[in-house]
């Protein structure tokens, strides 16, 4: 009997010994399930990373805000020359320009670092990807446009950068930018409206910008330039694209093309005042709204109604996205993740309703249910529009500008009635309300939009 408990227990020990082996293994070896995949860089480590390709060393790091959802941070770095006896990169006074606050190699200089460690999304979400292709914009334009700018047109410079997919699904893109704040120490923050002075500076360095890429949009390869997110990572040659940042097609973000889904909400929302003027079909089946978006679309090819006046436009201009000087005479404008083709004037919509002083709009702080363009909205859209023609060497009839401006603020309206009023929401209703009652505009938008669909041009 003694024989063949032992037996037993041979067998027993032989069968669990793999097993034991098995458990122990996976112990010591490197977790590899998706819950639990490296974890994203931190900004010290990334920030050390780029600094030293350029001969510096990280001396502190702090963390300025977070990104939208977690998708990543943005930092204060102070850096300095690096002088172990191994660095055999140095750095030099030329690797800033005149829009970087960084000064000679002997001294600490200060930095931003943009840092973004997305999360994994399955499946094909807008606003996930909107996000996503709205970095690597960004880092496109840091990189490759914003050294074009002159002076006159100040913004903060690309120092290093580095966009990578890891096989695990994550990525990391980050941008080391010089410091715009010493230059520029006023942020605009979250105060809705700028002083007078700020407003005009604010107006100069947008005629500047829409002036000088104006001009050159010609040089653009628009089959390369990023569409609407969905559009975008639903095109057979995504992933061959996606090595080639560009700026979106359309800037901005609120365009109706990505926006369908706050759009069909106000057309099924009978209770909105904006329902039926903006979403009730106007012409077959086109809503006024969906005729004025295509009025304003910029093309990837063929011809469009407002083809020859279209730029390079900032895509979120306000407050908060802009620093200025002490005085208010100069500002610099950051934040370029929605830059793309576009007119002039839906930026100025954006900041007229978001950031300019009800003031310096109408006459009368008491907003009548219907408004005219009042003498002190022309007043600021002449200051554009004249620095404009004159930056850019190119003609602009005024009655035109003014049917582009207007054709603007319904775009902006309907996004806004969709998504939620904010801002100087009174004068933004009563000047939709006048220009949807102007036969004349409508005539116009209404034929323009004709002629995009195959009609022919007078």
């Amino acid at each position: 009997m003694l024989h063949v408990f032992v037996l037993r227990w041979k067998l027993i020990i032989a069968l669990a010994l793999p097993v034991l082996c098995f458990i122990v293994h996976k112990a010591r070896s490197p977790v590899t399930s998706d819950a639990s995949m490296s974890p994203p860089s931190s900004p010290a480590s990334v920030a050390s990373s780029l600094l030293a390709s350029k001969g510096l060393q990280l001396q502190s790091i702090k963390t300025i805000q977070s990104l939208w959802a977690g998708y990543g941070h943005i930092c204060h770095l102070i850096a300095s020359p690096n002088v172990s006896p191994s660095s055999s990169t140095q750095t030099s006074p030329s690797a800033s320009t005149s829009n970087s606050n960084a000064s000679t190699p002997q001294e600490s200089q200060s930095f931003i670092l943009k840092l973004i460690t997305p999360p994994i999304i399955k499946g094909q979400d807008e606003g996930h990807a909107r996000k996503i292709l709205s970095y690597q914009v960004e880092q496109y334009f840091y990189s490759e446009l914003a050294p074009l700018l002159p002076p006159s047109i100040p913004v903060a410079t690309c120092f290093a950068s580095v966009n990578e997919h890891h096989p695990n699904g994550t990525s990391t893109t980050a941008m080391i930018l010089s410091d715009l704040r010493p230059q520029y120490p006023v942020a605009g923050e979250r105060r809705e409206s700028l002083s007078k002075g700020q407003v005009f500076a604010a107006l100069d360095w947008l005629s500047g910008f829409h002036g000088f890429w104006w001009p050159r949009l010609r040089d653009m390869d628009r089959s390369l330039l990023v569409r609407a997110p969905l559009d975008e990572i639903q095109q057979e040659n995504y992933s061959e694209k996606k090595k080639k940042n560009t700026v979106w097609l359309n800037g901005g973000y609120t365009y109706l093309g990505t926006r369908r889904k706050e759009y069909r909400s106000l057309a099924s929302d009978y209770d909105s005042e904006w329902n039926t003027p903006l979403t009730e079909w106007e012409d077959g089946d086109n809503s006024i709204s969906e005729m004025v978006a295509n009025v304003l679309a910029p093309r990837e090819s063929g011809w469009g109604p407002t083809e020859q006046y279209q730029t390079l436009i900032h895509g979120d201009v306000k407050s908060e996205n802009l620093f200025t000087t002490v005085s208010g005479d100069r500002v610099a404008f950051y934040d370029f993740q929605y830059v793309g083709l576009g007119l002039g004037v839906c930026d100025l919509a954006k900041l007229f309703t978001c950031s300019v002083p009800l003031e310096m709009l109408v006459e009368d702080s008491v907003i009548p249910s219907e408004l005219a363009m009042q003498s002190g909205e022309k007043a600021l859209l002449e200051r554009y529009w004249i620095r404009l023609k004159e930056v850019s060497g190119k003609e602009y009839n005024w009655d035109i500008f003014v049917l582009h401006w207007e054709t603007a603020l319904i775009d902006w309206l309907r996004f806004q009635a969709s998504w939620g009023f904010w801002g100087n929401t009174a004068w933004l209703e009563a000047r939709g309300r006048h220009v949807l009652k102007n036969e004349s505009w409508k005539e116009n938008v209404v034929r323009n939009w004709a002629y995009s669909q195959g009609g022919t041009k007078s």
